[in-house]
């Protein structure tokens, strides 16, 4: 398998990362994360070798094939989207389709005919027919009913093309999977089938997310981009995160605690520099701190957002009802004879497979779409606010970020302090403030509506889709606001921890309209049902999901040695960080002591003794623990980063 070897990248002026080297397992399935703007996408295009590192070396085996989530989704217009799946195998691909070509010729001559049975051979030689039937059931388990199969790819939706470019990386069967965000444009049951593939998955992938869920399905290892340096870390996402948080506890620790000790040695270089009687042990003390060097501090890349929803007033009890909804597009039904109704308070999810129309119901609900049939009623002093899946229906033209959120607050203008408070809270102030609507990008666009929302204050929230393009950090912080909104909430999102985590009532969309109605968390409706209801026919259930990952064999055995080791490791970390605390504060204290005026004048002599023999003391148990905190620090590290 390949590695990367001390790697740098720049970007300009802007140094992305240095002195990444990553040696990928032969079977590893990495999760890599970092904040918008950490150069993982940039990372993914140096393993596939189209760009080329300022610094460092990059290994590739020549026979490894490498599989990459194709980004022009135009490219192939007029092929059937089966077609394109199978172009994920030039030779094969190449066979079918000349096939088809000459069965379609009005001459067929002696020349056609022993061309086609030449290509009979290569199609057989090739395992073409099973391996169509594959092709088929790829696009079939990623949404795309088999009546598509056989159209062309320019009536699909970009959605849609996308899911037929991702069944063509995965019909490539690579030795290496690069997948850069694969669960935009997937709803909820084609991620489930997606998670099922990549847990089976015999190579190795790469695979960038921001869905916590997805990640701790696929991953075996994350990889993190964070301080501009790469950082492996056994497990899952969950795992990642408290071995994260504790990294981060260690390295504030450590600075501290050299700043600290400086500016012990300086107050007392301040306080005895003019004393004759302690020039000597006051130049001691200077030179100490000459050799001591100040670590360098690289900050963190990952900003988290600071999202805010409350209610500029109390809605009546009875917040929305649907009667009777129905809407359509051409003369086709996309639901109908939907009712449900909606009271003050609730957060309710609206989930269902692809297709049933769940974004359409929200725009109806919305007044974006007029309905065909029905109604929607919105109960006593309802305002509602509308967060829209595709951006450009919300925000467009040349207006700056700051003079649309300025704009934004019809009932009452919001003054410019309100404006310019909530665009700095989710990380759109100073220049990011003047940029045009138009060139914001995907995660800075979802951030501007939502700012909008907080501006205006609705009691009802409508949004679809908005965790699409924001980061770990930025779902992480929606969640939390919303869990705490006072008002009412009505949402679709194919983000499962997300819906588990914010809904408490659960409306399920079947295809026809008809809607089951569950008052609840998404959790605790899959398990009164038993099996994922929206996964579908094809996926697997939540206990054998739950086997599956847990796995057997040798390679799964050292994985859980590795995990348990790991948990060990955090374990005595902890216990020396509290106590090399407890130590520090002790020390400090005595320090204290002598430093204070008058200390040596009012003690007695066994008294400053006693109290130096107790300084010596716990300096040499700071000293030894410190030592024992460093062992354990450098073996959990050992195990993260060298699998």
């Amino acid at each position: 398998m390949m590695g990367l070897s001390d790697v740098t990248v720049r970007f300009g002026a802007q140094l992305l990362y240095t002195g990444v080297s990553w040696q990928l397992r032969t079977d590893g399935h990495y999760g890599l994360v970092g904040a918008n703007g950490s150069g993982k996408s940039t990372l993914l295009r140096l393993l596939a070798g189209e760009l080329t590192p300022e610094e460092g070396q990059i290994s590739r085996p020549g026979a490894l094939r490498i599989g990459t989530l194709p980004q022009d989704r135009f490219d192939y217009d007029d092929d059937p989207a089966l077609g394109v799946v199978l172009m994920g195998r030039p030779a094969l691909g190449s066979a079918l389709a000349e096939r088809e070509r000459l069965l379609a010729e009005t001459d067929t001559g002696a020349a056609i005919g022993e061309r086609l049975a030449e290509l009979e051979v290569t199609i057989g030689d090739l395992d073409g027919y099973a391996l169509e039937s594959r092709a088929a059931a790829l696009l079939a388990g990623l949404g795309i009913e088999q009546g598509r199969h056989a159209r062309p790819m320019r009536e699909l939706s970009s959605g849609l093309r996308l899911r037929v470019l991702l069944a063509q990386t995965l019909f490539a069967d690579p030795d290496l999977l690069l997948l850069d965000e694969p669960t935009n444009h997937l709803d909820i049951p084609s991620i489930a089938w997606l998670e099922d593939y990549l847990r089976a998955f015999r190579g190795t992938f790469v695979v960038v997310s921001h869905d916590r869920h997805f990640l701790n399905a696929i991953a075996d290892t994350i990889a993190d981009l964070d301080y501009g340096e790469l950082r492996l870390y056994p497990g899952s996402y969950d795992d990642f995160e408290r071995a994260k948080e504790l990294a981060v506890r260690q390295k504030e620790v450590e600075i501290a605690r050299t700043e600290a000790r400086v500016q012990e040695l300086q107050r007392f270089i301040d306080r005895f520099r003019a004393k004759a009687t302690k020039a000597r042990q006051a130049s001691s003390r200077k030179k100490q701190v000459e050799r001591i060097v100040l670590p360098e501090v690289t900050r963190s890349s990952r900003r988290t957002p600071s999202f805010r929803f409350r209610a500029r007033r109390r809605s009546g009890r009875d917040a929305l009802r649907v009667s009777e909804l129905a809407r359509g597009y051409g003369g086709t039904p996309v639901f109908d004879d939907v009712s449900f109704s909606v009271e003050r308070g609730e957060r309710v999810a609206v989930v269902g497979a692809n297709g049933v129309g769940k974004s359409t119901l929200l725009k109806t609900v919305a007044g974006v779409l007029a309905p065909d049939a029905g109604g929607v009623e919105f109960g006593h002093a309802v305002s509602f606010g509308y967060f829209a899946q595709d951006h450009r229906e919300l925000l467009g033209g040349e207006q700056s970020a700051l003079a649309w959120l300025s704009a934004v607050d019809s009932e009452s203008a919001a003054d410019v302090a309100t404006v310019r408070g909530a665009l700095g809270a989710v990380l759109l102030g100073g220049e990011e403030a003047a940029k045009s609507c138009s060139h914001l990008s995907g995660g800075e666009a979802a951030k501007l509506l939502l700012a909008g929302l907080m501006v205006r204050r609705p009691n009802l929230m409508i949004l679809d889709e908005p965790t699409n393009h924001l980061d770990l950090e930025g779902r992480d912080a929606l969640m939390q606001a919303l869990r705490t909104y006072d008002g009412t909430l009505l949402f679709v999102s194919h983000d499962r921890h997300f819906v588990s985590s914010v809904g408490t009532r659960v409306l399920a969309i079947a295809p026809g309209g008809v809607v089951e109605d569950f008052h609840g968390s998404y959790e605790e409706y899959l398990e009164r049902r038993g099996a994922d209801y929206l996964a579908g026919a094809g996926s697997t259930p939540r206990g054998s999901a739950r086997r599956a990952r847990a796995g057997s064999g040798p390679a799964r055995s050292r994985e859980r040695e590795r995990a348990s080791a790991a948990s060990r490791l955090v374990r005595a970390v902890e216990e020396h960080e509290l106590a090399v605390a407890d130590l520090e504060r002790q020390v400090a204290e005595l320090d204290r002591r002598f430093l204070s005026p008058g200390y040596y004048q009012r003690t007695p002599r066994d008294q400053v003794d006693a109290d130096a023999r107790r300084q010596l003391e716990l300096r040499s148990r700071l000293d030894a623990l410190l030592a024992e905190w460093e062992r354990a620090s450098a073996d959990l590290e050992a195990l993260g980063t060298h699998r």
